[in-house]
């Protein structure tokens, strides 16, 4: 009998059993909805008991549903808790997957980075957009030192930056190197004063602060370490 039945039919047969299969081609008998819903609820939980490792997977009350669905035919009419579609997905064709069409400019770099720089072109201040421009260059130089291996000169940052923005992202190599180049720079403002948009500024700590933060200074701590070494405390002149 149960050859009869289609591959994916059979396949539930076997996992679940024969007398599971009789029982879910009965709840097609009851005409009463209330008791036939009750019944399949039952019903499930035993296709749990007898296939308990289905836990693991996700959603898996849900597919129990959908296989005592497809056990009845797609004909099983009750107040179940999930939408129930049988086996229908299994013969649906995957959706295509969107692929990107235009592929970045420059690898080294991909679509993130000629993102940053479109966002960078949009602001409109000129020191902000100067700011924004050194934080985007130490971005593609780290990127370019992990696709070649190889440690590029600024120039050639500074070189690609510009054609991948178009010619409006133009630094000046001079003012860079005498800056520490794109490796230092790490979150200075220029001398016109504010920092860039890309970049958050940090608060400095007083080094009194600093030091207090780590467990006093170093006289402090000489001390501490004077104090195990002694063993013992400093004993007082009598009175």
């Amino acid at each position: 009998m149960i050859e009869t039945l289609p591959p994916q039919l059979q396949l539930l047969v076997r996992e679940y059993g024969h007398n599971t299969y009789q029982l879910a081609q009965t709840l097609l008998t009851l005409e009463d909805r209330a008791e036939r819903t009750k019944r399949a609820h039952q019903v499930v939980q035993l296709m749990f008991r007898l296939n308990p490792g289905v836990r693991e997977q996700q959603d898996y009350q849900h597919k129990l549903w959908n296989h005592l669905y497809a056990m009845t035919g797609n004909q099983l009419d009750v107040d179940a808790p999930y939408p129930l579609t049988g086996l229908d997905q299994f013969n649906q064709k995957p959706k295509p997957l969107a692929y990107p069409r235009k592929a970045p400019k420059l690898r080294p770099y991909g679509k993130n980075v000629e993102e940053l720089i479109a966002k960078a072109n949009e602001i409109e201040d000129a020191t902000e957009r100067e700011q924004a421009a050194l934080s985007v260059g130490r971005v593609m130089k780290f990127l370019y030192r992990m696709h070649s291996k190889d440690v590029p000169k600024d120039v050639t940052i500074l070189k690609h930056l510009k054609d991948l923005s178009g010619g409006k992202l133009v630094l000046d190599i001079n003012q860079l190197e005498n800056l520490g180049g794109l490796d230092t720079i790490a979150s200075a403002a220029p001398a016109g004063g504010r920092g860039g948009a890309f970049v958050v500024q940090q608060p400095r700590a007083e080094r009194g602060e600093r030091e207090q933060r780590r467990g006093g200074g170093k006289n402090d701590r000489r001390d501490k370490r004077r104090g195990k070494k002694g063993g013992r405390d400093q004993q007082q002149p009598p009175q």
